[in-house]
C-alpha cells in the first residue's frame, strides 16, 4: 500500500477528470485486478472492483487531488479500500471521481440510483486533534454542514489625503469588525467553525477611501440545530448550502467494535470536512467514516500532509475488521 500511494503521489496534481486522475484511475483499476476483483466504470467514470460476494457494501474514496496537494487525502482511502475487500473476501473497493471540487463522482452516482446497502471510508484526519490527544484513530460521527456566501459593507468612496478621519465612511474599516465578529460568533457555538477567505474592496485604488467590501463566508457545524444557529448568529443568505448528516449508528458500531478488538480507546470525531460519504449518506446510503491520524501538526492539502506507516497499518487492520462485521 505504501507503494501504490507513492506511485499516485508520482503522478502530481491529479484534478477532477485530468489526464492525471485518468492515470491514478487506471493504475487502481490494476489493482483490484490483482487482488482478483471484477472491474466496473460507471458512466461518471468511478470505479468498482467487486469481490463476488456482498458487493452491495462498498469501501473506498476518491483519486483526485487539490493543487499541490499531499499524498494521503483521498488516495489512502482507495488502496485501504482494495487491501480491506481482498483481505475480508467480501464487499466492492470504490474510487469515486473528481470529489475535490464537489463530489461530482458521488452525487451522480446517487442521481443514478444505482447505491450500495453501506458504505465505509477510511480518511486521514486533516487536522490536528487526534494527533494533540495522542489517539492514532477516531469514529467519525457526522460530517458537518457548510455554507457559503458574503457580506457586504458599504460606506462613502472620498480621497484618501484630503477626507478627515473624523468624517470618513469606510467600508474596510466596517468589513474588519464584520470579520472579528464572524469569528466570535463561531467560537461561541460549540463544534462551529467559520472563515473568511475572501475580502472583495472596491474601488480598490490606494488612494481612495473603499466604498463597498464583500466579504465571503464559509460556515460550519456538525448537526442541524447548531449548522442553523450559526447562519441565523451571522446573518447572511447563503448561496451554497450542504446539511449536516450523521453516520449510520450500525457502521459506527462495526468500526468502534474493531478498534475495541485491539485494546485501543474509542474516540469520536465529526468531521469538518465534506467527504464522498456524507453525499451517500445524505442519499440513504448506510455510511461511516474512519479518521486515521495526521502528523506534521495536522497539516493537509499540503506536501507535508503526513500519517506515520504504524498509523497506516493499523487503520488498514481496522478498516478490514469493520468490514468483515458490516
Amino acid at each position: 500500500m505504501l507503494e501504490r500511494l507513492d506511485a499516485l503521489y508520482e503522478l502530481g496534481d491529479k484534478i477532477g477528470y485530468s489526464p492525471a486522475e485518468d492515470e491514478a484511475h487506471r493504475l487502481a483499476r490494476r489493482w483490484m485486478e490483482e487482488a482478483g476483483l471484477a472491474v466496473e466504470v460507471d458512466d461518471a467514470g468511478n470505479l468498482l472492483g467487486g469481490s463476488g460476494r456482498d458487493d452491495d457494501v462498498w469501501v473506498g474514496s476518491h483519486l483526485d487531488s487539490v493543487p499541490a496537494g499531499g499524498k494521503y487525502d483521498g488516495m489512502l482511502g482507495v488502496v485501504a479500500g482494495i487491501e480491506a475487500v481482498e483481505r475480508a473476501g467480501r464487499g466492492t473497493a470504490i474510487a469515486f471521481r473528481d470529489e475535490e471540487r464537489g463530489c461530482a463522482g458521488s452525487r451522480a452516482r446517487a442521481a443514478s440510483g444505482r447505491l450500495p446497502r453501506r458504505y465505509l471510508e477510511l480518511h486521514i484526519e486533516q487536522g490536528p486533534v487526534l494527533l494533540e490527544s495522542g489517539r492514532p484513530l477516531a469514529v467519525v460521527t457526522a460530517i458537518t454542514g457548510i455554507a457559503r456566501g458574503e457580506l457586504v459593507t458599504a460606506g462613502r468612496a472620498g480621497h484618501a489625503g484630503t477626507v478627515p478621519m473624523a468624517g470618513r465612511a469606510d467600508a474596510l474599516v466596517d468589513a474588519a469588525e464584520l470579520v472579528l465578529r464572524i469569528r466570535d460568533v463561531a467560537a461561541g457555538i460549540d463544534g462551529a467553525v467559520a472563515t473568511v477567505g475572501r475580502v472583495d474592496v472596491h474601488p480598490g485604488a490606494l488612494n481612495v477611501i473603499p466604498d463597498r467590501v464583500a466579504v465571503s463566508i464559509d460556515a460550519r457545524a456538525p448537526d442541524a440545530a447548531r449548522f442553523q444557529q450559526l447562519v441565523d448568529a451571522l446573518g447572511f443568505e447563503p448561496t451554497y448550502r450542504v446539511e449536516p448528516v450523521a453516520m449510520a449508528p450500525s457502521v459506527q458500531s462495526a468500526l468502534r467494535a474493531a478498534i475495541e478488538a485491539r485494546g485501543l480507546p474509542v474516540a469520536e470525531l465529526a468531521s469538518g470536512a465534506g467527504h464522498d460519504a456524507g453525499i451517500l449518506a445524505a442519499a440513504g446510503v448506510e455510511s461511516g467514516m474512519l479518521f486515521v491520524r495526521s502528523g506534521n501538526g495536522g497539516v493537509s492539502h499540503h506536501p507535508d500532509e503526513h500519517t506515520s506507516d504504524e498509523d497506516v497499518a493499523l487503520a488498514v487492520d481496522v478498516l478490514a475488521d469493520a468490514l468483515t462485521r458490516i
